[in-house]
């Protein structure tokens, strides 16, 4: 277990919810989205050795930042938005802010964020692009790249395009979405609208497809429209984009990732974002890795895009759970 000082995100989060006991900490998951139990639950099964300052601490910091957060019912909504933004970075928040602040019923699309990515694809296949763009656009990225999988190239496109285009939902096609829903999941009628979609949700949901198929994707959109593939390519964290996140980041990135992994993908790597990775690293696991990287003959570019892939997705993990920040390449905090 690290020292108190080093503990932050989501396993701050499992030391608190350890220290609720079992069924106040279940009544609190009960309110988290499936994403999250998983992040928490993983955090919760992986805690050892967590000293008694340790939960002093967590417990203290909670007391302190509802004490001077809320008075109990006075500055709720500024409360609600203060905690969502720090608990999952800006924009993560903003869906969900919107949601329980203005009211707006998304059980139907909750329920989805369970199911397997083929099953929702199966769900939502028939309906229209617009429709599918909806629900895609309130799924985690990771998950509605799935689901954009299963779907035909030029279902993918028109659908992409859609969820970048998207400014908010209309009245009527947030009234189709929900009958969609009722259908489904027997949800109800009274909806208001909600901010999804727009450019970045559409790169999210890139940086998480396969690489040959995110090619595929981007082509296409850029034929269809450059300047709006372009913007959606300036919003894209790819592995390049490593070079803007901050040593002790990158040093956190790369406990979690396997050494076989970081030689694939640095087979892809320019030199300067080699020499980056190889300095955050201890002399000896450098000179290591730099003997590796001599020694891996010719690999696959898939393999190289496929290692890359994971391990971006472990920055994204570790980003989500606030652990590190991620600089986008127009240099805005990307979470």
């Amino acid at each position: 277990m690290a020292e108190n000082n080093e503990v932050r995100g989501v396993e701050r989060a499992a030391i608190f919810l350890m220290s609720l006991g079992e069924a106040a900490a279940s009544e609190v998951l009960k309110h988290m989205d499936p994403k999250e139990v998983q992040s928490v639950g993983a955090a919760m099964a992986q805690l050892n050795n967590v000293s008694r300052g340790q939960v002093t601490s967590v417990l203290k910091d909670f007391c302190a930042t509802v004490q001077e957060e809320t008075g109990l019912g006075l500055g709720t909504d500024e409360y609600v938005r203060s905690v969502l933004k720090k608990a999952l970075g800006d924009d993560k928040a903003e869906g969900l802010i919107d949601r329980i602040l203005q009211g707006g019923n998304t059980k139907g699309l909750e329920t989805l964020k369970w199911m397997d990515s083929r099953a929702v694809a199966e769900i939502i296949r028939l309906e229209h692009p617009q429709i599918i763009a909806i629900v895609l656009s309130y799924l985690d990225p990771d998950q509605s790249a799935e689901v954009l999988a299963v779907f035909p190239d030029r279902v993918r496109v028109d659908v992409l395009m859609r969820i970048s285009t998207l400014d908010g939902i209309q009245p009527a096609a947030l009234n189709e979405l929900n009958d969609i829903m009722e259908k489904q999941f027997t949800g109800k009628n009274n909806v208001k609208s909600s901010s999804v979609g727009g450019l970045k949700a559409a790169a999210n949901i890139l940086n998480f497809i396969d690489s040959s198929m995110e090619g595929e994707i981007m082509d296409s959109v850029k034929e269809i429209d450059a300047d709006l593939g372009q913007s959606i390519q300036d919003l894209m964290f790819v592995f390049d984009n490593l070079n803007a996140v901050d040593d002790r980041d990158i040093q956190t990135i790369l406990r979690e990732i396997s050494s076989e992994s970081l030689v694939l993908a640095l087979k892809g790597a320019d030199d300067d974002l080699k020499e980056k990775i190889l300095k955050n690293m201890s002399k000896r696991a450098a000179e290591m890795l730099r003997d590796d990287l001599e020694a891996k003959g010719p690999v696959r570019l898939s393999e190289v895009e496929g290692a890359q892939k994971e391990i971006l997705s472990v920055a994204r993990r570790l980003a989500d759970a606030g652990d590190i920040s991620l600089g986008g390449s127009g240099g805005e905090e990307y979470v």
